[in-house]
């Protein structure tokens, strides 16, 4: 797998646990080995893995984790998208990493809903990044995180009623 990161290929510190390991730094835990085993970890740099449908209100005391990686099963699940915008929104600071089916058209896009990193596994997305092509998509229809477009320079946004 392969970790791209502000635009370049980066080395991954983390690794995922079976049930059975013993805790240890960088571990990515299931949000069930977390709900189970939360008090091994104390002390340590953790991140959670979260499947689409959880609710992140719910994983509880967010500013606990280092990263938090999404997972897309499928390149069509766009839950991700609005768990990374949610995440931001509840004030989460540290990395979002999506992972699972994640194509290279996507990743633009998530990056505006507040995703830092993407673990790649798709071949031809691989060799995209590689070659060094980059999505670059300049104007939006609507806001996001990230650079925007000045006030006043997109005549087809939608103006205030009143």
């Amino acid at each position: 797998m392969a970790i791209f990161t502000k635009g370049q290929f980066t080395g991954d510190d983390w690794h995922r646990l079976d049930d059975a390991d013993a805790a240890q730094d960088h571990a990515l835990l299931t949000l069930a080995q977390w709900q189970a085993r939360s008090q091994e970890f104390a002390g340590l740099t953790i991140g959670i893995l979260l499947e689409p449908g959880v609710r992140v209100e719910d994983v509880g005391d967010l500013s606990r984790f280092s990263l938090i990686a999404l997972d897309f099963p499928k390149y069509t699940d766009g839950r991700g998208f609005s768990m990374a915008r949610q995440l931001r929104a509840l004030g989460f600071a540290g990395e979002i990493r999506a992972v699972g089916n994640v194509l290279f058209d996507q990743l633009q896009l998530m990056a505006r809903c507040g995703f830092d990193s993407f673990e790649i596994t798709h071949d031809a997305t691989l060799r995209l990044l590689e070659s060094g092509r980059r999505p670059d998509i300049t104007t939006f229809y609507q806001p996001g995180l990230g650079a925007e477009a000045p006030a006043g320079t997109r005549p087809w946004i939608r103006k205030r009623a009143g």
